[in-house]
Parts: structure tokens; sequence; C-alpha cells
């Protein structure tokens, strides 16, 4: 089967021939590629043309593609069924890992993506609170449920408005959008709507605006603010879930949520994802409680064998210190070639996980951001592409670095990087 064939049928059967928008490639000015397979830290399209991964399942494959002990685990899993619909031990397992994990999750619920555990989450919160606004910030992406599909509207400080057509307005209008990294706009939320907040929705570490760490102070402000104001603080670990440590980001910086959501790496590949917290708080969803929320594929066998599976791989392992280094080697190779080249960057990166801006230091809320020129941006990964290597195809996601990238596909990496930066110094990309 030919690309060009493969892209006109799919064209005629999706929208835009996809069926997730990114993966469009329109935002780099590229066409799609069709992945047939990935081994390793690869994948291979229907052509047989390879590329160093470093989308990596948008942040789910530590391990990379089909490491030998998820094979395994998915082809005992699937001989033993594949769904069930019932009870599961698998469910309590995943669980017990999960909790010692993360303490804060002392009770939990299974869902099969990061849409549904976050609009659950913030369900749950409206209904423990008796309260309706949302406060979410500008660049951090909860999914696509209607209540979060919202940007600020045109002050510093607004009610949301809709980010797309078919979002109600006036549910929108209970979305409240705050800037990130900026304590002071969270402040006025509470200060205009205060009594009216039944959470404040971040991800801990900003991942879908490219990578943006918080600032010292942001995140401890907002559980003191939520603390102090009756409003609860919900973590969107979805990324930052056992990417950076083994258990969620709130480890590393010390602020306790009261609901935490996660996915991608506790999945293994497969859909699952996870929402949980406070035990008073979960103890509000059917069957013993009054929240409804229910899935046939909540806690899939094949989802929970995988998931299990790489939390025990990673679990007492030296996977981080080695992520660590190879993140800090991806950095080092692009700050070089840009600085050979004369072609400013800002690198964003925390362990395994970073972004690559076309701008000016810092980078640090979404209007430093959105200075980044996605022109050079597109012209980077067109470049990259060329050369065999396939960074993101938008400058608001972030690049993966995983346990399988090793000295082969970092070198590789980094004569690419050396060429990409000339061409781009040239003008020819």
């Amino acid at each position: 089967m030919s690309y060009r064939d493969l892209l006109r049928r799919a064209r005629s059967l999706f929208p835009g021939g996809v069926n997730s928008p990114v993966r469009a490639f329109g935002a780099v000015g590229s066409d799609p590629i069709f992945v047939e397979r990935g081994k390793g830290a690869w994948v291979f399209d229907v052509e047989g043309r390879p590329f160093v991964d470093y989308v990596m399942s948008w942040g789910a494959l530590i391990f990379g593609h089909a490491p030998d002990f998820l094979v395994e685990a998915a082809c005992e899993a699937a001989g033993r069924g594949t769904s069930f619909g019932l009870c599961s031990p698998l469910e309590v397992e995943m669980a017990e890992l999960i909790r010692e994990a993360i303490p804060s999750l002392e009770v939990m619920r299974f869902t099969s993506s990061g849409t549904e555990a976050v609009m659950s989450a913030v369900r749950l919160a409206r209904a423990c609170t008796g309260r309706r606004k949302v406060v979410k910030f500008e660049g951090c992406y909860h999914g696509h449920s209607d209540s979060l599909l919202v940007r600020a509207g045109s002050g510093a400080m607004t009610f949301g408005v809709p980010t797309s057509p078919g979002v109600l307005e006036e549910l929108a209008s209970h979305t409240v959008c705050c800037a990130y990294n900026d304590l002071g706009s969270v402040e006025r939320a509470f200060e205009l709507f205060g009594d009216d907040v039944a959470a404040v929705l971040v991800e801990p570490v900003a991942g879908n605006m490219g990578l943006v760490e918080p600032r010292p102070g942001f995140l401890e402000g907002l559980r003191e603010l939520c603390s102090r104001r009756g409003a609860l603080l919900i973590f969107d670990e979805v990324i930052t879930g056992f990417r950076f440590r083994y258990g969620g980001y709130q480890g590393l910086c010390g602020v306790e949520p009261d609901l935490t959501c996660l996915g991608k790496i506790v999945g293994g590949g497969m859909p699952f994802a996870v929402y949980g917290g406070r035990a008073d708080l979960m103890r509000h969803l059917s069957p013993e409680g009054p929240v409804y929320q229910a899935g046939t594929l909540s806690g899939n066998p094949m989802a929970l064998s995988l998931g299990i599976a790489v939390l025990r791989r990673l679990k007492g392992s030296r996977a981080y210190e080695e992520l660590e280094e190879k993140g800090s080697r991806l950095e080092e190779a692009v700050r070089r070639a840009a600085s050979r080249a004369g072609v400013e960057v800002t690198v964003n990166r925390l362990g395994s996980a970073m972004t690559v801006f076309f701008a000016s230091p810092p980078v640090e809320d979404l209007e430093d951001v959105r200075r980044s020129d996605a022109s050079l941006y597109g012209a980077f990964f067109r470049g990259m592409l060329r050369r065999g290597v396939l960074f993101p195809p938008s400058q608001f996601e972030c690049a993966f670095v995983s346990l399988a990238h090793g000295e082969e596909e970092l070198s590789i990496t980094e004569r690419a990087l050396e060429e990409t930066f000339d061409e781009i110094r040239s003008g020819a990309g």
C-alpha cells in the first residue's frame, strides 16, 4: 500500500485524515506519517522508513515501543480475556501499587482516558463543595470535555469562553481562566468568585503549551488559597505521574492536592487513567454516594496487566537517573547545535521531558510561549524528520526521552540537530 494512497483513503474516512488533530502535522507544515510498527526508540512508517521517536505516544511509553516484558504481559493477558466488565484482582493490585507510590490517592477510580478522569474529578469536586466554578490555567490542557475546553477572554482574568464550536457559553462561563505561574490572577479569581469556586485544576508542570515548570511558590500558593477558601486542589498528573520520579510530581514539590488524575505511563501504552484522592471525597461516588460515573472498559484487564508490569519494573530501579542523563544529553545537543548555527532558542527541560522554543528566555507562561516562532519550529521539525528523527509535530507539545534511547539514537539525533540548525540558519528549511 503506497503512502499517498493511504493518505487519500484516510482523508475520505476521517476529518483531516486523522483521529486526533495533532497527528495531521498541519501545525508544522507537513503531511502526517503512518506508523506501521514501533520497536525500542524507533517507529517505522508504511514505506519502511525508520525514525528515532521522541513523541513516544505523547509520553506514555517510558520504556519505548514494544519492550519484551510488555509484549509478554500483553500476550498473557489476552489469553486470559481482553475484557470482563466485572471486578478483577488486577484492579486491587494496581490500586495498591499506585497508593503506595502516591499516598494522597487514598481511594481511587479507574477510567479509560485522561479526559474522562479529569471530567469526573471536576464533577466530584462540584458535588462535594456545592459550588459551580472551576479555576483552570491558559495553556494547560485537561482533555476535551465541554467545561474545560475553554480559553480566557479579553481580560487578564475572566470567565472562560468556548475554544470550540459546540461548547455552550453557559458551560464555559463556569470555568475561570487564569495565567499559569501568576498567583496574583488566582487571588483575584477568589476575590471575585471565591464562594463559588469548587476547585483549582492545574498541571503541576505544564506540558500542553510545551514544557513550563512552576515558579517557586506557585503550587504552594494554590494549596494555601484552596485550603483557606474551601476549594479543592486538583492536580492533573496525566503527563507528570511517574515521569520524573516513581510516583507523582506532588512528591517532588511537596504539595499535596485533594484529587489527582493520572494517565499515560500508568497504562503501559494502553487506554487507562485514574482519578483519586481523599477518601471522604471519593466516597461520594456511586455506589457509595450519589455522584455517578461508570465505564464498561474501566479497569480493563489488558491495560491493567501492562500498567502493573510498568510500575513493577520502574519501582526501585535506576530508571529516573538514567532518564535524567539522557535528557541532559539531548538538551545539551540542542543548545550546542543552535549556538553553533547562531539560532536563538530556549530549551525547557525537566528530566526526560523537553521543549525547544524558538524564543529568547525565559519561557515561563503562555504569553512567553506565544513569542516563540512557530514557523521556525516547523522548519526544525521538517528538517529533523528528513534526517530520520521525529520530534512532536507542534510547538506546544513535549518531546520525551525513553529508556530505550541509547547511544546510537542519541548520536543520530546529535548529527541531525547540527545539520538542521545549519539549514535553519541558511534559510533552506
